[in-house]
This record gives C-alpha cells, structure tokens and sequence, in this order.
C-alpha cells in the first residue's frame, strides 16, 4: 500500500504540475484581458470530474425534444383512483397511436386477466462508509460533500463516532453493538427505537466492502445538546447506525392486469405492513398506494380512455450526490480525495452551482473541456485515470510491480502533454468560442523532449541533461527522480553542454557524446570547447569530479577505502583509456600491485574472469599495445595470451596476491558501517586545533565508533606504496608484465604478479605523479606530460614533460631519455631499476636519442 501511495504521489506531481504550467503560462498570454490573474490547474482527477459535469450540460443542451402519444385508462370510484399504464408505454407517431385509441373506444369493456398479490420488502440501508456519507449529506441534510467531511471529523476527535474515511460497510465481528445502541435509549427522539431494537435482537445488513482499517461509521459515544450541522451529522449517523441494525420494511403489492379490444394495461396498488427501520430513518418514506378489490375475470367500464400528448425531456443537471456516485463509478480519487476534488473545480471557477444544488460548467471549464477534446485526447473522460486507480489496487495486491506502473503511466501523459502543446491552439480556439475574447497569437510552444545521454546505472532509467533552477550551469539527473536520486552536478566551469546524436564507439552502452563549452583559461588543458564520451573519458571525468558510480554499475573491494572516479574492484588500463583517447603516441609506465588479501583472486584465470568491465570499454587495437615480457601483443591477443598462460601454468600464479588498483588522495574513506565518512575540522582550542579527521556520517549515537585523522591516510598510501616497491621481481617473469599509460587523473596502476616500478617520477608533494595528454589546439596536442596527482588545485605545480623522463626504465618498458624540467624545483625520483639499453625518447628505437629523431618534428 505504501507502494501504492508513492506511485499516486509522484504521477499527480509530475502530471499537475507539467499541464498546469504549460496551461496557466500559455492561456494567460493568450487571454490577457480575462486570464491574466488566474490559475489555470490541471489534475488527473479534477478535469474527469469536471468532464461528468461538461458531459451532462452538453447532453441537455444538444437535447432535442421529440412529442411521442400514449393511451391512458383510469377507475376513479368509491374515493379510489386508479391509472393503468399502456403495455406499449408509447407511440412517436399520432395515427398509430389514434387507431389503438379507437378499437379500445368501440369496445370499452375492461376485464380482469389476473391479479397478484406478493409480500414486498424495502431494504434497510447498507452501513455507513465515506462515499454515502458525502451523498446522503448532500441528499438529506442539504450539505457539500466538503462540508460533511469537515464536521464528521471533528466529531471524531471528540470522540462522538468513529473515523469517518473509510470504505468498509461490514460491521467486525468483534465489535459490541449492542453497547452502542445502549448509549442512544435515553434520546428523546430515538431512544424508544433503540430499546425495542435492544428487546427484539440486533440484525446488521452486511456489505461487500472491507478497506481492513477501519469499521463502519458509528456512533462511539452519546451526547445531547450538539447545535448546527453538527448536530444535523450526529443525528444521521446515529439514525442511519440504528437503522441498518433494525428490519427491513414490509409490505403486500398488488398487481392487475387488464384487457380492453386487445389492448394490455397495469396497475399497481401497496400495502405497508410493517415500517420497522423507517419507524427511526426519516430520511426515507414508504407509503400505502391504494387500489380496488378487483378479481379475476371480473368485467368494469373505466371512468376514462384517452390518448395523451406528451414531449420527452432531457436529464437534469448533475447534483453533488450524482456527481460522487459517478466518481466512485468510474475510479475517480478515492473516498478521502472526493471532497477536494470537487470544492477544486469550484474554486477554480471550472464549475458553478445553480440554486445551490445542480452543477453548471462555467466558461473556462468547458472551454478547456472541449479544446482536449478536439484534439483527440479524451482527457475529461475516466478513462486514464481509471486505468491508474485499478493498477494502484493491483500494487496493493503485489500482482504489479510499482516502477513498471509509474514508468508506464508516465509514457502515457508523455505523449498526451507532447500533442497538447503541438496543437495548442485548439484550446485557443475552443476558449474563444465561450471568452468572448479574441486570442492573441501566441509563439508556438515547441516541445523539446529530453535526449537519454545513458542509462542509470542504478534504476535503468534514462539520464538526461537538465538545467539548473538558481544560476547558470547544467546538471544530468535520472528521470527515475524522486525514487531514484542519481544524479552528475557539472562544474561552474562547463558553460553550456549540448547532447549530441553521435554515439560513443568505444562505450557498448549507446553512450552519446556531449559537446562541453568550457570557461576560458579555467580547464586550459581543454581550451574553451571540448567533445568527449563522459562513459570512457576518465581524466575529464576527474577534472570535472564526475564520479564513476553515477555513470556505470561499479563493484567494491573490501577496503575501507576506495577510489572516487574508479572502482577498486572494476580493472582500468590507462593504455586502453589512452587509445580510446587517441592520443597517437605509445607509451608505458611501470606498474604497481598491491600485496593485500583484500582483493586477492585465487590465480589469473579467477583474475581474468572477474573483469567484466573491460567489455564495456573496447579499444582501438591500433594503438592500444600491451606489452608482456616476451614481446607486444595486441589487446586481443593479450587476453588470448593471458588466458592459455593460466590454463597451462596454474599452478604458476594459484599463490599469487593480485589487488586492483591502489588508494590515492582523491579515494573516499569508509567507515565501519560501510557509508562514506564526513570529514571535519577541530575546532576547539588545543594542540589539535585546525587539524583534519573522519568519522561516521550518521548522527550521534546512531552510527559507529570511526574516526581517523587525515593525515594518517596520506601515511598509509606512503607506507603502501613502500610495500609495493618491496615485491619480489621475479613474480615479473610468471606472469609477465603489464604496461600501461596512466593517462587520467586519480586512476590506479594494475598488475598481475610483477614487481612495482621503483623509478615512478615522484612530485613535490613525494607522491607518484600522474600522467596526462595535452587535448587543447597546438602545437603540443597529444603530447603526454605528468601533473601532481592532487590536481589543478594542488600548490605543489609540479610539471613535466613524459618524452623529457631519461631517469625512469624497465627491461620490459620502453624507456624514453631526456632531461626533467619541472615547475617550483626538482621533482623527487624512486631508484631507478637496473638493466635496460637508452632509447629514443620519441620513436623508442635503440641507437639513437629524441633529438636526432628522424621523427622528431617538433624541434
């Protein structure tokens, strides 16, 4: 039911407030003169409601009345008279009618063909729900259903009867009925009714209807001196309580059957013979209709027959009663919203009230009415609505699932709303016909439908690209909202982002491209307009904090801290990120492995078979090279390779301790409730005062025990990274080695069982530094240089050429020679590794250096 309730919530939000912007923003233009003040509302239960309204207005006004004859015969005697109906009721032409009139004349004996007299019985009354209730108010005690509601409550929080919102007309078993109509035995007016229901036995009629919340309204406490309509709703619900307790009415019906010339005619006559609930419901009457003794065969001369002329005539207007019958008929709201649907059409001047008592469209109402309705939507018919409320019962029953319900309710007025402002001026059209205003052309509202980016890697829903409310700048968000709260803020520094239709060849999620116009001199590195896929673009994705999680489903290690931008179970090689990039250089670094069980697999075909991720990131295999240490292999046939070295050497790698990824600066801290930590500053006066920490994100006593200072993070990735510096080398000649570019901000190294680099280039800040590729126009476009790993906003500058690094090589790397130039002073290095002849720092080739490079073009 909660279920339920959301998915009526959301869908009324989202439709009421799409149709009534579009409606008020449009019609007040359209209509200065006569609209320019109001509110022009739309919801999925008030335009069906007022749609019975418009239905029967223009039933009666395209009524046309048609004159029709019948054949009247009466038997006025003795202070009795009695009419007999014609067996063909009547006749829409005069002659025929005028031929049977003249036979029975010729011949204007009557005789009795039979006479039957049977018991008849007029049921007791149902016992009270919500929906009789708001009727009967309107019926018998002359007020609106909003009204009823509102006195009915609060005589519930005094205690005089039970709560008056239900749907329930079937008494509990468990409840004492015989108590509470012991309560009502000293009224004046009922109390002798509720005694002798006391002495001849408590008999309540059953419905059908049962909400298994609350009972029947009842009276749960007596009192006397009540005043107003307060006073008017007591006395029915406890009038209306007794009666339901009591019998049902009894009578004798007499039925006769005449015969004259042929022609057949009924009479009717009644006999009460015990009133019984009637004696205490006086909302209701019941009386005696008189007729003679007639017995069959027996022969009379009617006083009368003539023929009469009479015109049919169209239905009345809607009453409030009729008009809540009609709602409940149809599945419009619900009990509890009946009320406030209808006092809503009102206050919008949608509908008006003739004499207090019949509803009457007004100008607006039927103007919007018929202006749906002429662009072939029925949006002032149940139907919609309906179809809503039976899926909200079967949510109820757990036989739908409530985001199919919600999914599929939203496509729907989805393509209502895009033919609604396509063909707006229909509306226009049909309001100008009852405005008497003539319309003032509008711009014509185009309808501009939100292009899905991706999927949500949360929900399945599209992601799509929206603006934000307050101030300039751009935001992705999942049309799941509010059930599903995923969502990518861009930085301040994107200043317009266009969708394009091109899809990514590198993602296999349909993932488009977008087209990011950039703030001058803020992201230099990718000048003012840059093109990219947010799915395979990891180093802008870190520049713009875009996290990982928010574009595709990631898995995690059991760490307590893990990478912000990548998963630290999810494998990312830097050389596929940098062909997906194409940066038309070859590269490679050393790589880093991490001696933790954290993350350990049981041998590299366990390795293998736990990346499903590389699938989703194809590589252009031209320039993607993976280099192992028996010579270059494609990435095709690197995982070719990988997997038959496994199976035939299993017990090679069944002991190694393979981890994915390492923990940087960027990683988030978990705490020991697995939720991300919040960090804070100490504020109070004392040695610690302004220092960094963490600790659990939930409310104080609420979550754990965690805290850590955050310095003791940066320790611990030194500490790690000394670890790694320490593996044994030959775990490099089982497995081979791994070479990849790093080539993003944030992004970890990954290797399966070789040794770790010690000759990384090391920044200021004594942390390994990042490598990255030049994209702004130039001369230096595609070329690879290192960064801080901090960022753009780190103070340490440090800055280096990739094709300048002479100090850092591997036998199973191409190693690159030049001298180091750095930004703020000289950049501290890991010792270099042994071994390895010098290579050209441009073209790899041994013999030669960067400057005499044949290829060298830059110089």
């Amino acid at each position: 039911m909660s279920d339920a309730v959301d998915v009526r919530s959301e869908l009324d939000l989202r439709i009421g407030a799409a149709f009534t912007r579009f409606q008020t923003l449009r019609l007040q233009k359209v209509f200065p003169n006569t609209l320019s003040d109001m509110l022009i509302s739309y919801g999925s239960c008030q335009f069906p409601t007022l749609g019975f309204v418009v239905e029967r207005f223009l039933a009666i006004d395209r009524f046309k009345s048609e004159p029709y004859w019948k054949i009247r015969v009466t038997d006025d005697r003795d202070g009795i008279f009695v009419e007999f109906r014609w067996a063909r009721v009547r006749l829409f032409e005069k002659m025929p009618c005028q031929i049977f009139l003249d036979m029975c004349l010729e011949r204007p004996e009557a005789t009795v063909e039979k006479v039957t007299c049977k018991p008849k019985s007029k049921w007791r009354p149902l016992p009270l729900d919500t929906i009789e209730l708001e009727k009967q108010g309107s019926r018998k005690l002359h007020l609106n259903a909003k009204e009823t509601m509102r006195v009915a409550e609060k005589l519930y929080t005094q205690g005089l009867i039970s709560y008056p919102r239900t749907e329930t007309n079937i008494f509990p078993k468990e409840l004492n009925l015989a108590a509470l109509v012991g309560q009502q035995v000293n009224n004046q007016a009922w109390g002798n009714f509720a005694r002798g229901l006391l002495e001849s036995g408590i008999t309540p009629r059953q419905g059908k209807k049962s909400d298994q919340a609350h009972p029947p309204i009842h009276p749960t406490k007596y009192i006397d001196g009540l005043q107003g309509n307060e006073a008017k709703v007591y006395e029915f619900v406890v009038r209306h309580f007794l009666a339901c307790l009591s019998k049902n009415a009894e009578g004798r019906e007499t039925t006769v059957e005449i015969d004259i010339a042929g022609e057949k005619y009924t009479a009717n006559g009644l006999q009460v013979v015990a009133k019984n609930y009637l004696d205490v419901y006086i909302y209701e009457k019941w009386s005696d209709k008189q007729i003679h003794s007639y017995q069959q065969r027996q022969v009379f001369r009617p006083t009368s027959i003539d023929m009469v002329e009479e015109k049919t005539s169209p239905p009345n207007l809607l009453t409030e009663a009729e008009l809540i019958a009609l709602m409940d008929k149809h599945g419009i709201g619900t009990d509890a919203t009946h009320a406030e649907h209808i006092d809503t059409i009102k206050s919008r001047q949608y509908v008006g009230l003739t004499n207090t008592q019949h509803f009457m469209p007004g100008k607006l109402g039927i103007g919007l009415t018929m202006g749906y309705d002429n662009m072939g939507f029925q949006m002032s018919k149940p139907n919609l609505r309906a179809d809503l409320e039976k899926d909200l019962q079967l949510i109820c029953q757990r036989q739908k699932d409530p985001s199919e319900v919600l999914q599929s309710q939203i496509n729907k007025y989805r393509e209502v709303f895009k033919v609604a402002i396509e063909r707006a001026n229909l509306i226009d059209d049909a309001l100008a016909r009852y405005l008497d205003e003539r319309p003032i052309q509008s711009e014509e509202t185009q309808f501009v439908e939100d292009v899905s980016i991706f999927k949500c890697p949360k929900c399945g829903s599209s992601m799509v690209l929206k603006d934000r409310k307050q101030g300039r700048g751009k935001f992705i968000s999942c049309t799941g909202y509010p059930t599903c709260t995923n969502v990518i803020w861009l930085s301040e520094a994107v200043e317009d982002v266009e969708v394009l239709s091109e899809t990514c060849d590198q993602c296999t999620e349909n993932m488009r491209k977008l087209k990011f116009k950039l703030v001058r001199n803020v992201i230099p590195l990718y000048g003012t307009c840059y093109t990219t896929c947010i799915g395979c673009d990891s180093s802008f994705n870190e520049m713009l904090n875009i996290k990982e999680d928010c574009i595709r489903q990631t898995g995690r290690s059991n760490y307590t801290v893990h990478n912000n931008t990548s998963s630290s179970t999810t494998f990312q090689s830097s050389a596929i990120g940098s062909a997906q990039r194409q940066t038309g250089r070859s590269n490679a670094t050393s790589s880093t492995s991490q001696n933790s069980a954290a993350s350990t697999v049981g041998s590299t075909q366990r390795l293998y078979q736990t990346v499903p991720n590389i699938s989703n990131r194809p590589v252009n295999r031209r320039n993607t090279t993976i280099t192992t240490d028996n010579a270059d292999l494609s990435t095709h046939e690197w995982w070719d390779s990988l997997e038959n070295r496994s199976s035939e050497n299993p017990r090679d790698t069944a002991n190694k301790t393979n981890t994915w990824g390492n923990i940087d600066n960027n990683a988030v801290i978990m705490c020991n409730c697995h939720e991300t930590a919040i960090q804070l500053t100490v504020r109070k006066e004392g040695p610690n005062k302004g220092r960094l920490f963490y600790k659990c994100a939930k409310p104080q006593g609420s979550g754990c025990d965690f805290f850590m200072w955050a310095e003791s993070r940066t320790d611990t990735t030194n500490q790690h990274s000394d670890r790694l510096t320490n593996l044994d080398r030959n775990d490099a000649q089982s497995t081979g080695h791994f070479s990849r570019v790093t080539s993003d901000w944030g992004s970890s190294s990954n290797d399966w069982g070789s040794s770790a680099s010690s000759n990384d280039v090391m920044c200021q800040c004594n942390q390994p530094a990042r490598k990255l590729t030049v994209h702004k126009e130039g001369p230096n476009k595609g070329r690879q240089f290192y960064g801080c790993p901090k960022g753009m906003n780190s103070t340490c500058n440090f800055f280096k050429w990739a094709d300048e690094n002479t100090d850092w090589s591997n036998s199973s790397v191409n190693s690159r020679g030049s001298r180091e130039r750095t930004r703020g002073g000289n950049a501290p290095k890991r010792p270099k590794l042994t071994g390895g002849k010098r290579k050209c720092g441009i073209c790899g080739v041994e013999g030669h250096t960067r400057k005499t490079c044949p290829e060298n073009v830059m110089d």
